[in-house]
């Protein structure tokens, strides 16, 4: 994480920058529900993360988020309340979302200076909903709007509580239209499901937004015994675990599988949990709790298989990171990264069931020590290629193109 220094006053801090000579000529606001030291809202903190450490230089940016992290009743330390600016042109307000005084706080920064762009990250967030609402309620006044859903339009997301979000949508989706909002997309998938529930959308597609490293790690030494498998997610429906408990239940073939991940959702964790208490004597299963950004990469590299039969994924950063490891990917084809997961050696399973999923593992299960090695070391080669040609403009000075 980058360091952060408090910022002593918010307006002082406008009046400093102003003062200093700083090169502001396009000022942005984000919101997102999560962001660092938080953790648990996976891929969006990552991109967002990504965004501010590489802003262009004549980008300034103050990302409004919760104050703790997502599921957490407690705010982060020393943190809530405060306006800090990160190492370039980025600042982090953490806002309390039912404290008046942050409410005020905030408000004040935002409207000290011209806004020219409000990036807002979800459709269903209270910070994009009320953000929006102050635009449209000429409380604040900005250039443009743009919209980045995280996936929120997918299929997959839409069948979770399928009734209120087609209320929500077919009420608020109007007022998005009146305000002539812009959408981002991160993939192509992703531009087709937001056209699909929005036709009229104006969508940029931009998924430079991954700060994985260009080479992965070097890959493990070959080991004996059963095939090792992981999942790394939050414990949700969006993210299908119970279907790959399923899985490695119906295989024929010793299965070491570890599960690193939130639970974000209780009673979708309960009916986990008791999948795994059913496991055949064969196939061992741990839970191995939560992880940090900064262990993802490692720990992916001690494994054969990445296990992630999701319902869909926006982007799948996580996807990315398996593959930086040099740890081939089994998916569901509900994903941006298909055509990359089979190219580095994955297999992408359509439909995705769990009878489908275990012929797979099987088959990875019979390999030999050298094969599963020298799968890992595939993976990593086609990845590094792939990630070398994969060239796209910063999101930001993207959006300021688009939306003029």
């Amino acid at each position: 994480m980058h360091k952060l220094t408090r910022t002593p006053s918010l307006g002082d801090a406008a009046t400093s920058r102003r003062s200093a000579g700083a090169v502001c000529t396009y000022r942005v606001i984000a919101t997102a529900g999560v962001f660092e030291p938080g953790f648990r809202g996976g891929g969006p903190i990552r991109s967002l993360r990504y965004i501010l450490d590489t802003l262009p230089g004549d980008l300034d940016v103050t990302l409004v988020t919760r104050d703790r992290d997502l599921g957490s009743p407690a705010p982060y330390p020393g943190l809530s309340g405060r306006l800090l600016r990160r190492d370039g042109r980025s600042a982090v307000f953490y806002l309390n979302p039912w404290s008046p005084r942050h409410w005020v706080r905030m408000a004040r920064h935002v409207r000290a200076r011209p806004v020219d762009l409000l990036y807002v990250n979800s459709i269903w967030s209270l910070f994009s909903v009320l953000s929006i609402l102050a635009v449209a309620l000429r409380l604040v006044r900005v250039g443009a709007v743009l919209v980045a859903p995280r996936g929120e339009l997918s299929p997959g997301a839409l069948a979770i509580r399928t009734a209120k979000k087609r209320l929500f949508l077919a009420l608020w989706a109007p007022v998005l239209r009146r305000l002539r909002v812009r959408w981002q997309a991160c993939s192509r998938l992703e531009e087709r499901q937001i056209r699909a529930n929005v036709p009229w959308a104006r969508v940029m597609v931009n998924g430079n937004e991954s700060p994985i490293p260009a080479h992965p790690v070097p890959p493990v030494v070959p080991h004996d015994g059963p095939l090792r498998l992981v999942f790394v997610g939050r414990i949700s429906p969006m993210k299908n675990l119970s279907t790959a408990l399923e899985a490695v239940a119906g295989t024929t073939r010793p299965v070491e599988f570890d599960i690193f991940g939130p639970a974000e959702d209780a009673r979708y964790w309960s009916r986990c949990q008791r999948l795994v208490a059913a496991m055949p004597e064969h196939v061992r299963v741990r839970y191995l709790g939560e992880l940090a950004a900064a262990d993802v990469v490692p720990t992916f590299s001690r494994y054969d298989a990445f296990l992630f039969p999701t319902l869909g994924e926006n982007f799948g950063h996580v996807i990315l990171e398996s593959l930086a490891a040099g740890c081939p990917v089994v998916c569901s084809d509900d994903t941006p990264f298909s055509e990359l997961i089979r190219d580095t050696g994955g297999t992408v399973v359509r439909p995705t069931t769990a009878a489908g999923l275990s012929r797979v593992l099987d088959l990875l299960a019979d390999r030999t020590p050298g094969e599963r090695a020298a799968a890992k070391v595939t993976a990593g080669e086609r990845y590094r290629r792939w990630r070398q040609e994969c060239r796209e403009p910063h999101v930001l000075a993207h959006a300021r193109e688009f939306c003029r």
